[in-house]
């Protein structure tokens, strides 16, 4: 093979490579355009050896060069004594010259600043002979904190380690030399080498044993060099002082303190102390003293083995947490809730001070809420009385409504001798006194089945209606029935303005007539009398019958409790008792439970049948009730003049009345929304497809809640709230029928079709269905008194003969009859517009009624 000299091909080729691998040139234009074929790449290999055998020989060179170096680098330790020497022997020289009067100034300087070089290194030596000094030093003393910590001198060893760590500041010294580094690491290692001989000896020392309810505390064993108060010093060196004793104390309450605190255990175990070890076992009862004696045993114990150091920790760390279990589990449950169990009460109290006052003997402190719990005896026996007065009023009406009974309601009333016949003849239970107006008495006798009382004046009703509801309350009482000029000289305003009062609950009992005078009639009798005759009065008894539920007994009862024994702390008996105070705010109590329940009651009554009427019946009773017992305790000589002051339930009635107003009007409300939706709504029912379903159903469900209501609301009461629904029902055919925009012949018929099925309810206010033993029972064409209670009921009536009726006889109706008494002349002229066709006979008797809008006036 022919060698490639540097100018052929190949050997540019192959330096262009080399110069490439070594020192990253490209070759030129000339060079990497050449052709490279098989004859060039051994020219090309042979010159990459060669550069690569140049290299291997100069790096061999640059280590040979250097191994003087290093060599040197190793021995200049070694030779710090000699540089001392000389830089001594050097500072002579210097020092010589200086004395030479020959010597230069610039000379001069160069020796002093020779002096400074050789001053600081001399410096430097010395520093580095003290540091290497001190880190010996160190490294003795960790060697010592090693030897005493396998001796388990735990005191020495943290003493040695907290002398290193001030030697170790002390060396002058960067705390970056990584010597220095090392030697801190170390000592660290050792702290922590220590601290788990130190948590094996203190576990030693203080064991608790917490599966098996044991502590045992021993301030020195045989095999350990430590005592339990060295064992608080290192902990004090470890600043583990409250966590340790937080620890403690937490295990000692798993241990011990819970399971004998432990309330719902049906049996207690009772402390027992042998020597060094706390445990419990055994059995022992569940009385507050018997947990004072055994915590009094435990914290004497614990004083007595402990430190004072984690002695102070029981009452900033243990007490704070013990402290609330026993007044919230313990105490509380002690505190009676009522006057029965006093004098144990006061026995604990006094049990719970001398517990406080051999804590305070210890030397233990923070027991402020335990005091606090004994000074405020009253405030915590009443918060007791009341938490249970309210629970008490939650678990009765979660037992449901019970069974129902009937009670009694009887009021007297001045009434004019027309209005008594008038009551009679209605079926009211009425009894009048012996004597006088023999005609009404034998009528009344009569119509009431012979009932009569001779009781004193004095019974009224709790409840005083405004004067507009005494008008009603005298209109549901059918007074002035018999006569019809009253009638005749109302407005159809006045109509629909009783219409709007009759949902008033208060007017369905139609009471209210004691605000008047005994002398006076309540309201002028229907017919007046003339100017020279006064007319007749009587005092009469009422009596009506509603049925109440089980509850309303429970809950005066529960009041009459609460305000009894608050009387009783305000009697001498009393006088030293720590719940004396307590009295004012046993009054308050009532007010609560009555709050309590007005909140909860509706959610009780509401799934039963008849609830909402229930209810209303409940809490009327609760408030008549309540103001008779307000009213006789105002009364009684056994009581205090205090006591007779500090009952006001004035408030209480009325919220209760108006609670039931609410429970009455709310019930009447849903029933109406009800009864519209079955007439179609906010849709005209005459224009539905199901009418005749829809008047069935409204009927059905009228009828429906007659029967339920019966044997719950009294007679009143039940014909005002049937009354109201039935004239809701009315109101709403009326309306849908005004809002035709016109009625043909068969429609007519069809809508007075419906309204005789809607009359069909005159049935439910038949006197008969009302009537005593020997009343009307067996009378035949009785009249309903329907239109008492359901202000558009003879509206609706009309509006059936207006519908069946010609020209003629609408005429006649407005002119002769009644209808001018329901009905306004605009809304008689658009009943004509609707049903006839417009012509001269048509426009006649339109041009007749507007001329005549009060034909009976």
């Amino acid at each position: 093979m022919a060698i490639a000299t540097q100018d052929s091909p190949a050997g540019q080729i192959a330096q262009a490579l080399v110069d490439f691998s070594v020192e990253g040139a490209f070759p030129e234009e000339s060079v990497s355009s050449l052709t490279v074929d098989s004859h060039a790449l051994p020219a090309a290999i042979e010159a990459l050896a060669s550069a690569k055998a140049k290299l291997q020989a100069e790096i061999h060179t640059i280590n040979e060069e250097t191994a003087d170096d290093v060599r040197t680098w190793k021995t200049n330790a070694q030779s710090v004594q000699d540089d001392i020497i000389r830089s001594k022997a050097l500072a002579n020289d210097i020092m010589k010259q200086s004395e030479a009067p020959q010597a230069s100034g610039k000379a001069i300087e160069e020796a002093e600043a020779r002096a400074v070089f050789l001053a600081r290194e001399l410096d430097y030596n010395t520093q580095l002979r003290s540091a290497l000094k001190g880190i010996k030093a160190v490294n003795q003393i960790l060697d010592q904190v090693e030897q005493a910590r396998d001796e388990r001198r735990i005191l020495d060893a943290l003493h040695l380690l907290e002398r290193s760590w001030k030697e170790l500041d002390a060396v002058p010294v960067n705390k970056s030399c990584r010597a220095i580094k090392l030697l801190d690491i170390r000592a660290f290692e050792l702290k922590s080498d220590v601290h788990q001989v130190f948590d094996h000896v203190w576990n030693t020392l203080i064991h608790v044993d917490i599966e098996g309810h044991k502590v045992s505390i021993s301030d020195t064993k045989q095999d350990e060099a430590m005592s339990l108060s060295d064992a608080v010093i290192g902990l004090k060196a470890y600043k583990e002082v409250d966590q340790r004793a937080a620890q403690l104390w937490h295990d000692i309450d798993k241990a011990i303190l819970a399971p004998r605190l432990d309330i719902n255990q049906e049996r207690l175990p009772t402390i027992r102390i042998n020597e060094n070890t706390l445990e419990i076992g055994g059995t022992s009862d569940q009385s507050i003293e018997a947990v004072f004696r055994d915590l009094e045993q435990i914290f004497a114990f614990l004083v007595e083995k402990l430190p004072p150091d984690l002695v102070e920790t029981i009452s900033t760390v243990l007490l704070p947490g013990l402290i609330p279990t026993i007044t919230k589990t313990w105490l509380d449950l002690a505190v009676p809730s009522s006057l029965e169990e006093m004098d144990r009460f006061q026995a604990t109290i006094s049990t719970t001070k001398g517990f406080c006052t051999t804590l305070k003997a210890l030397g233990l402190s923070h027991l402020n809420e335990l005091q606090e719990w004994t000074e405020s005896a009253p405030r915590v026996w009443l918060s007791k009385r009341r938490e249970a007065a309210l629970d008490q009023m939650r678990t009765q009406l979660s037992q449901g409504l019970g069974a129902p009974k009937q009670v009694e309601r009887v009021e007297k009333q001045v009434v004019s001798k027309s209005e008594g016949q008038q009551l009679a003849a209605n079926g009211a239970m009425v009894t009048e006194d012996d004597g006088g107006w023999d005609a009404w008495g034998s009528d009344g006798e009569q119509e009431t089945g012979g009932q009569q009382s001779s009781k004193p004046a004095a019974t009224t009703s709790a409840t005083e209606p405004s004067t507009d509801a005494i008008d009603d309350a005298a209109d549901a009482w059918g007074w002035g029935e018999e006569d019809p000029e009253p009638e005749k000289s109302e407005e159809p305003q006045q109509k629909k303005q009783k219409q709007e009062e009759d949902d008033d609950p208060t007017e369905a009992w139609g009471w209210g007539d004691d605000a008047q005078n005994d002398d006076t009639a309540p309201e002028p009798a229907p017919t007046a009398p003339s100017a020279s005759s006064k007319p007749q009065t009587r005092e009469l008894t009422f009596k009506e019958t509603y049925s109440i539920s089980s509850l309303p007994q429970p809950v005066l009862d529960l009041i009459s409790s609460l305000v009894e024994d608050g009387a009783a702390l305000t009697q001498g008996t009393y006088a030293n008792s720590p719940v004396a105070a307590a009295a004012a705010g046993l009054f308050g109590l009532p007010t609560l439970a009555l709050a309590m329940f007005r909140a909860v009651a509706p959610h009780y009554y509401a799934p039963d049948l008849g609830g909402n009427m229930f209810l209303y019946n409940d809490a009327t009773y609760l408030s008549e009730r309540l103001a008779e017992f307000a009213e006789e305790w105002v009364k009684r000589d056994n009581i205090s003049t205090r006591a007779q002051t500090m009952l006001r339930l004035d408030n209480d009635i009325k919220s209760m009345q108006s609670f039931a107003n609410r429970a009455y009007s709310n019930e009447m409300s849903i029933q109406k929304t009800v009864l519209r939706d079955l007439l179609g709504g906010e849709q005209n029912l005459i224009q539905q497809d199901d009418t005749e379903s829809c008047v069935s159903a409204a009927v059905a469900r009228v009828r429906s809640l007659a029967i339920a209501w019966e044997s719950i609301l009294s007679r009143s009461a039940w014909q005002q709230a049937v009354g109201s629904l039935v004239d809701a029902v009315a109101n709403k055919i009326i309306g849908d029928v005004m809002d035709l925009p016109g009625i043909g012949q068969d429609e007519a018929y069809n809508i007075a079709n419906h309204i005789a099925s809607v009359t069909a309810l005159d049935d439910l206010f038949l006197p008969s269905r009302f009537a005593t033993e020997s009343g009307n029972a067996g009378e035949t064409n009785e009249i309903p008194t329907t239109a008492q209670y359901a202000g558009s009921w003879l509206r609706l009536k009309y509006l059936s003969e207006v519908l069946q009726s010609n020209l003629k006889d609408v005429r006649y109706l407005w002119l002769e009859s009644e209808l001018s008494l329901y009905f306004s002349a605009d809304e008689v002229v658009d009943l004509v517009n609707l049903s006839f066709e417009d012509n001269p006979r048509t426009r006649e008797v339109i041009r007749e009624i507007r001329a005549r809008p009060n034909p009976l006036g």
